[in-house]
């Protein structure tokens, strides 16, 4: 089995309209598309790009963006679960800050034709946690089952961890995407190096969007530094670093790359080194973490708004 996957090397771009904004993100979509792409994976804060549309008071002002934000959340889930409907592709869309009753946090949905679900990020970096307010998930991890294959999220920082990689891993995932904002090459390395160690220690493919450029208006993603990269255990018939492809730094565009699942399970059945075997031996003890598997291939027709249970 194949699936070719999309990953977004993505400018946060200054909007003048909601409609401006909806039509930039539609030629994003259609663009990778129409190179075959059935997985489209934006950056992790790419959503930022909409405080463009506040005042200024507004943009310089971290809380008050989260406040004015959850009013363009609807339009903002509706954008997307239309164009995943319009060509029939699964969008991990670019994180969002949702508030809720009792704290912010930093979420990736995922959308397919028919309903939607979504990842939130678990590990805070220290300006998450210390600047801006954004909190830590629920701990769960999801596996999203789509007609594409089974895969996992982890948003940047988290997958400098070997916890989640290791749990989806497990639960039966066959690649790990990774949505990232990092402002310099150190922090875009920590994530690669990450995102490269789970390719590794779990003989999966692991890929790595990032957001790339200034943003200067913005006080949250006003410098971003980043690459997209396809990564695998360095073993078998890949890439001997396992490397599978790698873009330019700061370039805008789409890194495409068709990943053969099935080769990838031989390498875990005949590898030289059996990684992801020996890993399941590990015992893991953590309350606030646990996996939750998610089921986009049923195309059950339901209210927009899903709730979890019903995906």
């Amino acid at each position: 089995m194949e699936v070719t996957i999309a990953l977004a090397q993505y400018p946060i771009t200054y909007h003048n309209s909601l409609a401006d904004w909806k039509n930039h993100t539609e030629k994003w979509i259609s663009d990778a598309c129409s190179q075959g792409a059935q997985i489209l994976t934006f950056p992790e804060y790419g959503s930022m790009e909409l405080t463009s549309l506040f005042s200024e008071a507004i943009q310089s002002d971290l809380k008050l963006q989260i406040v004015h934000l959850q009013e363009l959340l609807p339009f903002f889930l509706e954008t997307f679960q239309e164009f995943a409907r319009k060509y029939s592709c699964v969008i991990v869309a670019p994180s969002f800050p949702v508030a809720l009753e009792d704290r912010t946090v930093n979420r990736c949905f995922v959308f397919t034709e028919m309903r939607h679900s979504y990842q939130d990020k678990h590990f805070m970096t220290r300006f998450e946690d210390e600047s801006w307010g954004i909190s830590s998930s629920d701990g769960a991890l999801r596996v999203f089952e789509t007609s594409f294959g089974k895969f996992g999220i982890q948003i940047c920082f988290d997958i400098e961890f070997p916890i989640g990689g290791h749990l989806l891993a497990e639960a039966g995932t066959e690649f790990i995407l990774v949505p990232s904002c990092t402002e310099t090459l150190k922090g875009a390395t920590r994530v690669h190096i990450g995102a490269r160690a789970r390719a590794m220690e779990q003989q999966i493919y692991t890929g790595v969007a990032q957001t790339i450029g200034e943003a200067l208006w913005s006080p949250a993603v006003d410098i971003n530094y980043g690459y997209t990269a396809f990564y695998s255990s360095p073993d078998g018939e890949f890439n001997d670093e396992g490397i599978l492809s790698k873009a330019e730094a700061q370039q805008a565009g789409w890194l495409i790359q068709t990943l053969n699942l099935t080769e990838n399970q031989a390498i875990r059945e005949n590898g030289q080194v059996l990684n992801y075997k020996h890993s399941q031996r590990l015992e893991i003890r953590d309350g606030n973490i646990h996996i939750e598997k998610v089921n986009l291939k049923e195309q059950i027709l339901a209210s927009f708004y899903l709730k979890n249970d019903l995906i």
